[in-house]
């Protein structure tokens, strides 16, 4: 099965070898804290978290009960963990948290938040006052938002992230290969659709309601921790909920810690991430950064058994076929020399990219010499 690579576009000093720290050993991994969010994590070690993603308390300051026009009841966010008194005592919790999440986070940590209009400036402005340095805005535009009943609005289609690392000059994760390859080779966007939670996703309490009524999607969370972690970075999650990060977190290999104050909300995230299967080892893999890409001499991979001399390798129309030599070069007829040389010369192209061009046939399946590539530099991962 072909094997891609870890993309690993975080800090420079990464890239270059510096070891990653293991977590600290007081790190909570896996569990859910009960209780206010901002006491629970000042119980974490300063720079112990690669990633945070907070979605925090809107303060939708809904005016009574909203009712639908055949005057059904609208599900909506009625919580009193929704409730503040003012927008100051929303913004003085708003520091508080996100001080947390500052302290706690690594260097090269970053931070995502989510929230509507209500909040989502507010938190923009406080995050800047703090130090953070805001990297994108992403637009989450739902293709089944709910309507405006009363038809006095525009629609409220969509929500706003922000993305921000813990200074201007400061390294952080992204994974820009992978985004390319997930958006069919193209730059990722900032403006992504997804639909909100229904269906099987949505989780429901024993009686069928909403376990909760801000459930976020699983496609959501998968994008921000494919694009900006790696597998074992530490995600911590201030409003967890009923434990979308965490479940997806599970699955991408990566740890996770969880902060939630409603019980209601911890038993069913327990549920859901005890029942969510992590990805094997080549799933997980994803695609690397040209500029980060290890350099590996096709002749290594002779050297190391991952193509074997006598190989016969073609091109993907088996227009041309050539021998492995044992020094890594390649003989077609009267051509001999590097895979990139030979792939050249037979074409009477400019160049050519000898990894991509050559194919070899494994276990009966066809694969291009990347795939060996691939191979022995996860066999060689750190």
């Amino acid at each position: 099965m072909p094997v891609e690579t870890i993309a690993r576009t975080r800090a420079e000093s990464r890239t270059r070898g510096k070891a990653k720290a293991a977590p600290a050993p007081a790190l909570p991994l896996g569990q859910i804290l009960d209780g206010d969010c901002v006491e629970r994590l000042r119980e974490l070690p300063d720079n112990s978290i690669d990633l945070v993603f907070a979605d925090p308390p809107y303060n939708l300051q809904l005016g009574g009960d909203l009712n639908r026009p055949d005057g059904s009841h609208v599900d909506a966010v009625t919580n009193d963990w929704d409730r503040f008194d003012s927008f100051k005592t929303y913004d003085d919790f708003s520091k508080a948290w996100l001080a947390e999440c500052r302290r706690v986070l690594k260097p090269d940590g970053a931070l995502w938040v989510i929230g509507s209009y209500h909040n989502i400036y507010r938190l923009g402005a406080t995050l800047q006052d703090l130090g953070f340095w805001i990297l994108n805005d992403i637009v989450w535009r739902k293709t089944n938002p709910m309507p405006n009943f009363r038809g006095t609005r525009f629609t409220n289609a969509h929500e706003t992230l922000i993305w921000a690392s813990q200074g201007e000059k400061a390294k952080y994760q992204f994974n820009y290969r992978a985004m390319k390859t997930l958006n069919d080779e193209l730059q990722m966007r900032s403006d992504w659709t997804f639909p909100i939670c229904s269906g099987g996703e949505r989780l429901k309490d024993d009686e069928g309601h909403k376990a909760h009524p801000t459930q976020k999607p699983e496609a959501l969370l998968y994008r921000v921790l494919l694009a900006t972690t790696e597998r074992g970075d530490v995600v911590l999650d201030p409003f967890f909920g009923t434990g979308t990060t965490g479940a997806i977190a599970k699955r991408l290999g990566r740890e996770w810690i969880g902060c939630e104050r409603e019980e209601s909300y911890r038993a069913v995230a327990r549920a859901r991430i005890e029942k969510e299967l992590p990805l094997d080892e080549t799933a997980l893999t994803t695609m690397q950064s040209k500029r980060t890409a290890p350099r590996v001499a096709f002749g290594t991979l002779v050297e190391a058994g991952f193509v074997k001399p006598g190989t016969q390798v073609f091109d993907k129309k088996r227009h041309f076929t050539a021998t492995v030599r044992a020094d890594g070069s390649l003989v077609c007829d009267k051509l001999n020399g590097s895979i990139h040389q030979v792939g050249k010369d037979l074409q009477g192209a400019s160049s050519c990219n000898g990894w991509t061009f050559w194919h070899y046939e494994d276990e009966g399946l066809v694969k291009p010499l990347d795939a060996a590539r691939q191979l022995y530099l996860l066999a060689t991962e750190d």
